[in-house]
């Protein structure tokens, strides 16, 4: 689509917002940049763009006799496509892309998509960090913290992008096609979005919507949505799993991670020569490894990578270890499924921390998960009374509430002894009491680091 002279709505002011709008005034279009809190200031946003930009904002109420001059609506990946005013542009057949979608649109080179539902960050990070040891222009975008938008201007032809890319991004692409794609599991999030578990299953497929039989998608062979998912594909499919021994695909045998193209095998790396740990973590190096081999990275490049690539921040990473006690941070434990990923990785009596804001999220998975390992569940945040609630119907009782995460850290130190791990892994998303999961997991580092 040719963007100059065209008149654009950017839903949305946060960073993907921000990135788009500057993206577009780039590409010659006429901007308005629009949020419906009305209680942000203007001024603060402008002063991000040139003083000369096409760019008018509104806040609050959007007039209709806006919507009626627009050629097209680039939405913001937090705010909902079931909105009123999203719902009338629709009536009206205005054109409504994401972010991702423009900035695919205006991007160059080879794009490679992750997404699920646990698991997105490291398998992009470690991707990411595969492809740069063998590319020299390498993009790691999305989702990660990094707009798509901010990277697309500077792209080649040579360009590979490594792309982490949410439910909430997929909803509104249309033409977008990465060469490789993978969808890591899916188990249930963002229900308060989506609805149903069947929008968000069919939200999460649409990464292989625009893919080609030339293309590939790499599936958890675990995830039995998912093995079905891979017989309907056009694209190549590869396979990895952490259960079974594959005779075509990425597989653990033992402790070495194994590929077997159907006629040879190619022995990856050991789990014990790994920085991260737990099951969840292998398949995630299974992920981004059976990626880089679809695309053709050498296998030596991935091996060595790999044996290198530590944990991402605020993904069961390693704080410090004070009087015997080591303490974890794993705020970007967002949802119970990531949550039992992070109980699962401890190896010692864990005071775990968990609550915040309500997804529509249920919780009897991740009480049954803590399979002895948990002395005390210390509870903050709106879904406190819910997961305490859960929690005694299945027999755990070691609940306490803090009004607040230094008290919970503080309660943690007071309560922990020598070889006890103390655990943020929340289960829960961090709106309502912070920002982000960023925040609160840099909050948890700072009182752990003053105890």
């Amino acid at each position: 689509m040719e963007l100059s002279k065209k008149k654009v709505l950017v839903f949305g002011t946060g960073k993907s917002g921000i990135g788009a709008a500057g993206l577009l005034l780039q590409k010659g279009a006429s901007v308005v940049l629009y949020d419906g809190n009305q209680e942000k200031n203007a001024d603060e946003l402008r002063v991000q763009f040139a003083a000369d930009a096409a760019l008018e904002i509104v806040l609050g109420t959007l007039p209709e006799s806006v919507m009626d001059t627009l050629d097209l609506v680039v939405m913001s990946p937090g705010v909902p496509c079931d909105l009123p005013e999203v719902l009338l542009m629709k009536e009206k057949g205005i054109r409504i892309w994401g972010e991702v979608e423009l900035a695919y649109e205006c991007g160059k080179g080879d794009v490679l998509a992750v997404t699920g539902t646990n698991g997105k960050t490291t398998t992009t990070s470690l991707l990411g960090a595969i492809m740069q040891a063998w590319k020299k222009e390498v993009y790691i975008v999305g989702n990660i913290g990094n707009p798509y938008t901010d990277a697309a201007p500077k792209m080649t032809d040579e360009a590979v992008t490594v792309a982490e890319i949410s439910s909430f991004q997929l909803e509104t692409i249309e033409k977008f096609a990465p060469k490789v794609s993978t969808i890591l599991n899916i188990t249930p999030d963002h229900l308060n979005r989506h609805h149903t578990m069947e929008e968000y299953i069919r939200v999460k497929e649409l990464i292989t919507e625009n893919q080609t039989a030339d293309d590939t998608c790499v599936l958890n062979y675990e995830d039995e949505i998912l093995r079905k998912f891979g017989e309907t594909l056009k694209t190549k499919v590869i396979y990895f799993s952490s259960l079974h021994k594959l005779e075509k695909g990425m597989y653990l045998d033992g402790k070495m991670i194994c590929y077997s193209d159907g006629a040879e095998v190619t022995e990856i790396c050991r789990t014990d020569e790994l920085n991260l740990p737990g099951r969840h973590n292998h398949e995630n190096v299974m992920a981004a490894s059976a990626m880089a081999l679809a695309y053709g990275v050498p296998v030596e490049v991935i091996r060595k990578v790999v044996k290198e690539f530590k944990a991402v921040e605020h993904r069961i990473e390693y704080v410090t270890e004070k009087n015997g006690v080591v303490y974890y941070n794993d705020s970007k434990g967002t949802n119970p499924d990531a949550a039992i990923k992070g109980i699962q990785a401890m190896d010692r009596p864990t005071l775990l921390i968990g609550g915040g804001y309500d997804k529509g999220s249920s919780y009897e998975e991740w009480i049954q998960a803590f399979d002895g390992k948990v002395k005390y569940l210390v509870l903050i945040g709106q879904t406190r009374e819910k997961i305490a609630e859960t929690a005694r119907k299945l027999g755990f009782t070691d609940i306490v509430f803090a009004e607040s995460l230094e008290e919970a850290v503080q309660f943690c130190a007071d309560h922990a002894v020598s070889g006890d791990a103390v655990l943020l892994s929340p289960a829960c998303a961090s709106w309502g009491m912070f920002p982000n999961y960023e925040v609160r997991g840099q909050i948890f580092k700072e009182l752990v680091r003053k105890l």
